[in-house]
């Protein structure tokens, strides 16, 4: 009976543990990360639609390839409206889309940038974006500012998948001292937070660095806890003079 009572115990702890790791990987819950507040106000914001032409611009070394980039017609059909954003009528129409057209097989990458970084609103918990991979080893990551405009990047994922597929990163939670890790909140500096995002980097699988490359990508969106603006009294004066 004992040991019959030990298994049941372990079974129960090994289904938690995996239960646990099948919503984190590939899918990271925004409720479950970096809760430091007693209340959070969690809201799916859009960054951008990629609908301005010549806004976001590319580049790589000029000894591994050429890379062009500009806008087309189209989308994903998954892509769900955001809801508030319902009955607004605001444009999205168009995809961001990039081509690289490889001199040599090699290590490189090609960058995708917005000519003004972009900010979030809020304290960031997740950044998802769609993208068409075509299928290819190569791995996108983020690049962004965080409070203090120090540079960071996150890894999103591989691009060995056909069609659209929506992809999302976790932004982890800043240090305890304020001063470490991603930072987005600071006690001294109560007129502004968040982070910015300043583009999309491409690491190209060397043996694939060959021909030319296609990728497209939109509807950058971000989940963000709106809480501190949320619950800031109307009376209270900004310290932004």
């Amino acid at each position: 009976m004992k040991r019959l009572l030990i298994i049941s115990i372990f079974l129960l702890a090994a289904g938690f543990v995996f239960a646990q790791q099948s919503t984190e990987v590939g899918s990271p819950d925004a409720d479950r990360i970096g809760i430091d507040a007693a209340q959070q106000l969690l809201k799916e914001v859009s960054v951008d639609k990629f609908e301005k032409d010549g806004y976001w611009k590319s580049t790589m070394s000029p000894d591994d390839g050429y890379v062009t980039t500009r806008l087309f017609a189209g989308g994903p059909l998954g892509k769900e409206p955001l809801k508030d954003e319902e009955g607004l009528d605001i444009p999205d129409k168009y995809v961001l889309g990039s081509r690289v057209d490889f001199i040599h097989r090699g290590y490189t990458s090609f960058t995708l940038y917005p000519i003004r970084p972009i900010p979030i609103e809020g304290i960031t918990k997740t950044v998802s974006v769609w993208v068409v991979g075509r299928n290819y080893n190569h791995e996108l990551k983020l690049l962004l500012e965080d409070f203090f405009g120090r540079p960071y990047e996150l890894y999103i994922g591989k691009l060995n998948f056909q069609g659209w597929k929506k992809l999302t990163v976790a932004i982890p939670p800043q240090a305890e001292d304020g001063v470490n890790g991603i930072v987005q909140r600071n006690y001294h500096y109560n007129n502004q937070l968040g982070l910015k995002i300043t583009g999309f980097r491409i690491d190209v699988d060397p043996w694939e660095a060959y021909g030319s490359y296609y990728i497209y990508l939109d509807d950058l969106r971000a989940v963000t806890d709106l809480f501190a603006e949320d619950s800031r009294d109307p009376d209270d004066m900004l310290d932004a003079w």
